[in-house]
């Protein structure tokens, strides 16, 4: 694929500690029997698991000006992405995300992405070359609404494949769904955009009626996916979650995202994509951290 595939995102320092049982009580202290430090945010991983699938991926986003950004900017570029279009934001500190991950993908998040390592508007207006010739433009919903708005309208006008993750807030959401070819939503997504879970048909019915040509929507024991026919007709399937015992569902859908769109630049079928999709999710869930390894899946 010659064309490069633009992320727009969060590029963060992800720390995941795996813990033995429980968190400890109050005032005490407890074992931490695995610990990784590596490049991450929802971005990031979607940009790395698009290099593993042979794509030429290009990361938008915000790192601070300090020695962690220095490291993890260091480490995208070996993995093979192109990060001329990262912001280094002066006097910020480079995202952090803590996994505090429990045996049986039991996890919780603890946060430090203020509002100077998000994009903005201005950012998205300064990155033209992340959007001319890309021949796909990730954009990321958790991003505030101004610059995720931004950036899709952007790669429309660019004629590149505008893939969405997430639920766009409601101030946005008519415009940027009708922008949209693809969007992707996990079932709490699914919800807050439809009123539906992810496996009643008239949710992803719903989403294609709103403008984009392909939906893909989590639920608990699978995936749906709908999308639009060469005639009028709308073509449904449903697939269930693969055999792989889940480990750290972190970066799962970031994996997805990533196949499903290689799939679609290539010329595959929507259910092939749809395969490929999958595949490469219980390829991520399958291991402790959200860092995909994809390499040979395509």
């Amino acid at each position: 694929m010659s064309e490069p595939i633009t992320v727009v995102g969060q590029l963060a320092r992800d720390l995941v500690l795996v813990l033995d049982g429980d968190l400890p009580p109050t005032g005490s202290s407890g074992r931490v029997r695995e610990r990784r430090e590596q490049l991450g945010g929802k971005g990031a991983n979607q940009a790395v698991a698009l290099a593993q699938l042979g794509a030429r991926p290009l990361l938008v986003a915000v790192a601070g000006d300090d020695a962690a950004g220095d490291a993890l900017l260091a480490q995208a570029r070996t993995d093979g992405i192109d990060v001329s279009a990262v912001v280094r934001r002066a006097g910020v500190p480079t995202g952090l995300i803590v996994e505090l991950l429990r045996e049986r993908n039991r996890w919780r998040y603890l946060e430090h992405l203020p509002d100077e390592v998000q994009l903005s508007a201005a950012d998205i207006a300064a990155a033209d070359r992340a959007f001319a010739g890309a021949a796909a433009v990730l954009v990321q919903l958790q991003q505030p609404e101004a610059a995720a708005l931004a950036a899709a309208r952007r790669a429309r006008d660019a004629g590149a494949l505008v893939v969405l993750d997430g639920a766009p807030p409601p101030a946005i959401r008519a415009e940027i769904l009708a922008l949209a070819d693809v969007v992707r939503a996990d079932a709490q997504e699914t919800r807050l955009l439809t009123g539906k879970p992810g496996d009643d048909p008239a949710a992803a019915l719903a989403l294609l009626e709103r403008g984009p040509r392909v939906v893909a929507l989590a639920f608990d024991e699978g995936n749906r996916f709908a999308w639009r026919g060469p005639g009028p007709d709308t073509e449904t399937l449903t697939l269930p979650l693969g055999d792989t015992a889940v480990v750290d569902t972190t970066g799962g859908g970031d994996a997805f995202i990533a196949a499903l769109t290689v799939a679609l630049l290539r010329g595959d079928p929507v259910p092939e994509a749809a395969r490929l999709a999958v595949a490469a999710s219980g390829a991520t869930v399958g291991h402790v951290s959200g860092r995909p390894d994809l390499r040979g899946l395509a």
